[in-house]
């Protein structure tokens, strides 16, 4: 088995992987970082295409011996795998306090019309989500609830901002993410697969406990959220079957975007499995 090489702050492997905190780079070179433990055993895990994910990974030797399942499972999978000191952690590194383990990896965003050939049940649609945090938080909402998709409009914050990909806490690697789809091709894709469109929004006509009372969320759905700031404008909502509220029953002005996307997406997730619902309770 090949060894992990030692690398100069001065290599050009470096200052490549440097270039992918720009979005720019990202897109030119379709590469991406995941950092910590937990992103990286999951892109060692991934493929994208047939490709595993996980191209190059950066480790100290520490990290190295601590985490040595995943480097040895990077070795494995055919990813360049380098010992780095902490002054090249701190140049490939987007955090603070790096963990000791950097991964360089593939795009691995599917295309809108496969997610649609799979029939899903359950699906997040992000138009206006600008916030890197919320983004990567709202996927891994959808990740815990089942969801069978995301979809990034292209109105939408980079899938692959070292912030998004923190958030998703793995779950990037977990489920098909389709972005830069416009929203009203989402919309109408989504809803010529017998998709039922609902926006999320706290101005909302119809009452999320009002929708689960009449046993109308069993069915296949695709949730719209908004913008953090100021929701979804009015031809977003136009464009829905129904426009949702989440109650809010005790004194709190507002729900913020992730908090209100996972009792959106967990609501759905609960009628679908429950009897009439369109998943099995024993599918898994």
């Amino acid at each position: 088995m090949p060894t992990p090489e030692l690398i100069s702050p001065r290599s050009p492997r470096v200052a490549a992987a440097r270039r992918l905190a720009r979005r720019n780079f990202r897109g030119k070179e379709r590469r991406f970082i995941a950092e910590g433990p937990q992103a990286v055993r999951e892109a060692v895990e991934h493929r994208s295409d047939g490709e595993p994910t996980l191209v190059e990974l950066f480790t100290t030797v520490e990290a190295a011996e601590r985490y040595a399942d995943i480097v040895t499972a990077a070795l494995d999978a055919g990813a360049r795998v380098h010992y780095a000191d902490d002054e090249v952690l701190a140049e490939v590194s987007q955090t603070v306090t790096p963990q000791g383990l950097v991964g360089v990896c593939r795009f691995l965003d599917s295309p809108f019309e496969e997610i649609l050939r799979a029939e899903p049940k359950l699906v997040a649609v992000l138009a206006h989500v600008r916030d890197p945090g919320n983004a990567g938080t709202v996927l891994r909402c959808a990740d815990a609830a089942g969801a069978d998709a995301v979809v990034l409009t292209d109105a939408s914050v980079d899938l692959y901002n070292p912030k998004s990909v923190r958030a998703s806490v793995g779950s990037l690697f977990h489920l098909p993410v389709a972005v830069g789809v416009p929203v009203e091709q989402a919309v109408q894709g989504l809803r010529d697969a017998g998709v039922r469109i609902l926006a999320a929004d706290g101005a909302g006509e119809d009452d999320l406990d009002a929708e689960l009372d009449a046993g109308t969320m069993g069915g296949p759905t695709a949730w719209i959220f908004g913008n953090e700031a100021w929701g979804l404008p009015e031809e977003t909502r136009a464009l829905a079957d129904a426009v949702v509220r989440v109650p809010i029953h005790g004194k709190a002005e507002s729900l913020n975007l992730a908090t209100a996307a996972a009792v959106c997406l967990y609501a759905s997730a609960r009628a679908q499995r429950a009897a009439g619902g369109c998943r099995s309770v024993t599918s898994y």
